[in-house]
């Protein structure tokens, strides 16, 4: 029984519809390449980033995606706290935070509440590309469940939601969600 479960997991999470990302030999077909040229739809089919890392383009990369969505949810933190809260490296959660820094999607703020520790916050282009890939993601939803009924639709969310729940639990970190996010 779980054997099935597993793999259907594995699809979910390899899927490029919710969570698209360059494979390594693609970034000269999608137009990364000096003197190629891009159209509009390879733009939008693949997640543009550039040698330094940084997010440019119609698309946010994975790791951009995931920190501006906790950042927009819990509000400005350190990269000590994000770091903490993500359950990765302060250098990894650095070196990601530098890309963004880079490409004006983040700034770094001082600490609302006085502390010492600079914060980050998604700045005003940042906030825009996260809505805008939101969109994106929730139109190719729409387009996938085209043809389920909205009970089916309500069954798989409720599910999804109570499966995550369940992992966050034993794992003992929540992702944030709006309706128990901190005051900020």
């Amino acid at each position: 029984m779980l054997e099935k479960l597993e793999r259907e997991l594995m699809l979910v999470a390899r899927c490029n519809l919710l969570t698209p990302r360059d494979r390594k030999g693609q970034a000269g077909q999608t137009g990364n390449q000096p003197g190629s040229q891009t159209t509009q739809t390879q733009t939008d089919q693949t997640d543009q980033t550039d040698q330094t890392g940084q997010c440019s383009g119609a698309r946010l990369d994975r790791s951009a995606y995931f920190l501006l969505s906790f950042l927009d949810t819990e509000g400005a933190l350190s990269i000590g706290q994000l770091a903490d809260a993500l359950g990765l490296d302060v250098s990894t959660v650095n070196r990601q935070t530098g890309a963004l820094l880079r490409a004006g999607l983040l700034e770094r703020i001082p600490d609302p509440k006085g502390g010492l520790a600079r914060k980050l916050r998604a700045t005003t282009l940042g906030a825009e590309r996260l809505a805008a890939d939101r969109e994106r993601r929730r139109a190719k939803l729409e387009r996938v469940l085209t043809g389920w009924t909205p009970e089916e639709v309500r069954r798989f969310e409720d599910a999804l939601t109570r499966f995550n729940r369940e992992v966050e639990a034993d794992e003992g970190r929540t992702w944030p969600r709006p309706e128990n996010a901190q005051d900020t």
